[in-house]
């Protein structure tokens, strides 16, 4: 990547930081955060209690974008129709038509994800994992880009469905958004009655395939290919872990390392990528033994001591 090319993409990343942060009161590691997730051809699980913006940050990164957002709200009663679409007769040509549903947007919000029934969690899973819906046994592609941003309540446990395993590893992350600091909420009531400021659209769908295909190209070591399987592979190894990561936990981690790169105007992986992003891939892809679960061992402690116990390179695992 040329130094050039470098720039505009640091560029790139900190108007759209700079745009939602008009809107969104937050951390703007969160804003860098979906970025990476999008370059990398992800999807989000949004976890945080109600009222801390999270539906905001999602309308204010899509407009950021120039995509086109589309919001879901789960309820036990959701059919997969209702979000993926139908086939409705046109009386006046005398032919089936397809009736798109709000998956076909570039940014879906799925608010509160775990209060869907099973078969329309499952319509959702195939949007994400194939990036195609199948309506009457024909299967219909969605637009590019396509990232699903999903929301639930970590803490709220009535009248929601679990999100099977299989459907957690299909999120490339999850973050965690916790309250604002006090500083942020003096802000947000200090501003809260006041006329919100205009967000900039700074990239555009053929842009974002530019960027994509930018990333894709970031160079990734051996060496940080294999601290990747490592951290990966303790995670399996470890004895308080029931199921550790798969091979698509290396993927998404090799993937969005080289994604943050992107963003930060390199063309190589540093281990410092890893390290950032290893949380929010491999936490919600471990899952605890119940002995652990008494113990009150964490998936993020099992990752902390990953990343401390995992050399990082050849030269530093010889030495150990």
């Amino acid at each position: 990547m040329s130094p050039d090319a470098e720039s505009t993409v640091q560029k790139n990343t900190e108007a759209v930081v700079r745009e939602v942060k008009k809107i969104y009161i937050g951390s703007d590691d969160t804003v860098e955060i979906l970025l990476v997730a999008l370059l990398a051809g992800g999807h989000v699980l949004l976890e945080g209690v109600p009222g801390i913006a999270k539906t905001t940050l999602v309308k204010t990164f899509a407009r950021a974008l120039g995509c086109d957002f589309r919001r879901i709200q789960f309820t036990p009663d959701l059919l997969p129709s209702d979000i993926t679409g139908t086939n409705v007769l046109d009386v006046k040509e005398n032919t089936f038509v397809l009736r798109k549903g709000p998956l076909f947007g570039s940014i879906v919000l799925g608010d509160e994800i775990n209060r869907a029934p099973a078969k329309t969690q499952s319509a959702l899973l195939e949007a994400m994992q194939e990036r195609q819906i199948t309506i009457d046994g024909d299967s219909v592609p969605l637009p590019a880009p396509f990232m699903v941003l999903a929301t639930q309540n970590p803490i709220e446990h009535e009248g929601v469905y679990r999100l099977p395993e299989a459907q957690l590893d299909r999120f490339l992350f999850r973050l965690s958004l916790g309250y604002p600091t006090l500083a942020e909420e003096e802000n947000l009531l200090k501003t809260y009655s006041q006329p919100l400021p205009d967000v900039n659209t700074v990239l555009y769908p053929v842009l974002i395939a530019d960027m994509v295909e930018g990333a894709c190209s970031v160079f990734m070591d051996e060496d940080l290919m294999r601290y990747v399987t490592r951290l990966v592979g303790f995670t399996r190894t470890h004895p308080s872990v029931l199921l550790g990561g798969s091979p698509r936990a290396s993927l998404a981690l090799m993937v969005s390392s080289k994604a943050r790169a992107h963003v930060h105007g390199r063309d190589f992986v540093v281990p410092d990528d890893i390290a950032h992003l290893a949380p929010l891939v491999l936490e919600h892809r471990i899952l605890l033994t119940p002995e652990a679960d008494l113990d009150g061992v964490t998936t993020g402690s099992i990752v902390a001591a990953a990343l401390r116990e995992v050399p990082h390179s050849s030269t530093a695992a010889e030495r150990e």
